[in-house]
C-alpha cells in the first residue's frame, strides 16, 4: 500500500480535470511539434495571463524550464546569481553549469529570498575579461523555504538587475501557490514587476508533467526554438503537455488546487503550534511548513507519513501539502506526532 505523506507536492496525483483533458485532445491527428490547435490555444491563454508580448515554449520538466530559459538570455561567460537554497543550485545536478556554461554564484539567505544587499558581493568584475560577467539574477516564487516575494520585492530585484545590464529570471515551480498567497493575478508580480524570463510550473499543482518557459519581453526569445530542440525538449506530441494548461486555467482550476494546498499548510501550522517541542522555522506563506523536531521522532513519524529532512545538522524537516492533502491527513499526522513527542520526553 502506497502511503500518503508530506514529502513533496510532486508526489500527489493528477487532478481529474487534467486527466479529462488528455482524453479530450486524444482524438484524431494533429500536426506534431507544437503546430496543433491546442498548443496555440494554450499560448494564447498565457498571453492573456501574462501579457500580449509573452512568448511561450513548452518543455517536459522544471529543470529544463529553468536551464533552457536561462540559456536563452546568457552566454557561457556569464554568471548566474541565486539563493543558496535555489532549486537550480541544490537539485538540478549541475545542469545549469553544464548546459548554460555559466558560473552559478549563490548567497545564503535566512528565508529563501534574496535581496540586492545579499548578492552585492557578486556584483563586480563588469567588463573584466578574467571574471565571469554577471548576467542573470534568479529568484524562486514561492521560494524553496515556502516564503513569498512581495510585488515590491520583485520590482526591487528587477530594477537592480536591469541597472546592471542583467536579466531577472523567476523559477515559478510553485507560482500558483504564490499567486494565491498574494491574492494577485500572475501578471502583477511577473511581467508588470519587471521579470524577464519565467519558468511557469503546474506539475506541483495538479498537472501530470510539463512546464512553460515564458519570455516576457519582445526579442528575448529570438532563436530559442533551436535551443529547445538542442536541449531535447521539443515534444513531438506536444498537445499532451500544452492542453493540460487549458484545463489548468479553465474555471480557475489552478486557484482551486493552490488555495487548497495553502489552506492545508495553514491548518498544519496551527496544529503544530499546539505540540510542545516542535518549532516552526519559517513563515507559512504557501504550501510548505518547515519544522525542527527530534530526529528520533522524525524517524518514527516517517513510518506513517513520509517527509524529507531539510537540514540534518539542525534537525529541520520540510512538510509539503498538496492539492489533494486532506484534513484527515493533517489530523492524523499531528495526533501521531503529539503521541511520539510525549513518548520521547518520558
Amino acid at each position: 500500500m502506497i502511503k500518503r505523506g508530506f514529502a513533496s507536492d510532486n508526489n500527489a496525483g493528477v487532478h481529474p480535470d487534467i486527466m479529462k483533458e488528455f482524453l479530450a485532445v486524444n482524438e484524431g491527428h494533429v500536426v506534431g511539434y507544437g503546430a496543433d490547435p491546442y498548443t496555440e490555444q494554450a499560448r494564447e491563454v498565457f498571453r492573456e495571463q501574462l501579457g500580449p508580448d509573452t512568448e511561450v515554449f513548452f518543455v517536459f520538466t522544471g529543470t529544463a524550464a529553468n536551464v533552457l530559459g536561462i540559456t536563452g538570455v546568457t552566454r557561457s561567460w556569464n554568471s548566474l546569481i541565486a539563493a543558496e537554497t535555489a532549486h537550480l543550485q541544490q537539485d538540478e545536478c549541475g545542469a545549469p553549469e553544464k548546459f548554460t556554461g555559466c558560473k552559478v554564484l549563490t548567497s545564503e539567505t535566512p528565508d529563501g529570498k534574496i535581496t540586492p544587499a545579499l548578492i552585492a558581493r557578486h556584483m563586480h568584475g563588469f567588463g573584466f575579461e578574467h571574471h565571469p560577467q554577471p548576467g542573470v539574477i534568479s529568484i524562486t516564487q514561492a521560494s524553496e523555504m515556502g516564503t513569498v516575494y512581495t510585488v515590491e520585492e520583485i520590482r526591487t530585484m528587477a530594477g537592480y538587475a536591469h541597472s546592471h545590464g542583467m536579466y531577472l529570471h523567476m523559477d515559478g515551480a510553485r507560482l500558483a501557490n504564490a499567486a494565491v498567497s498574494l491574492n494577485l493575478p500572475f501578471r502583477s508580480f511577473t511581467t508588470d514587476a519587471g521579470v524577464d524570463v519565467l519558468s511557469f510550473g503546474g506539475t506541483k499543482n495538479g498537472m501530470m508533467m510539463g512546464e512553460a518557459i515564458c519570455f516576457l519581453k519582445p526579442g528575448l526569445s529570438e532563436g530559442f526554438k533551436y535551443i529547445r530542440k538542442q536541449g531535447m525538449q521539443l515534444a513531438s506530441k506536444m498537445r499532451y503537455i500544452s492542453a493540460q494548461f487549458l484545463a489548468y486555467f479553465r474555471n480557475d482550476l489552478w486557484i482551486l488546487c493552490a488555495s487548497h494546498a495553502n489552506a492545508m499548510a495553514s491548518m498544519l501550522e496551527d496544529k503544530l503550534k499546539g505540540i510542545s517541542g516542535i518549532t516552526i522555522t519559517q513563515p507559512v506563506q504557501s504550501n510548505g511548513v518547515f519544522v525542527i523536531m527530534p530526529d528520533v521522532v522524525a524517524e518514527k513519524m516517517m513510518k506513517h507519513y513520509f517527509f524529507y529532512s531539510w537540514n540534518e545538522f539542525t534537525s529541520e524537516y520540510r512538510l509539503m501539502t498538496s492539492w489533494d492533502t486532506t484534513e484527515e491527513d493533517i489530523e492524523r499526522f499531528t495526533f501521531l506526532l503529539k503521541q511520539e513527542m510525549a513518548a520521547a520526553s518520558l
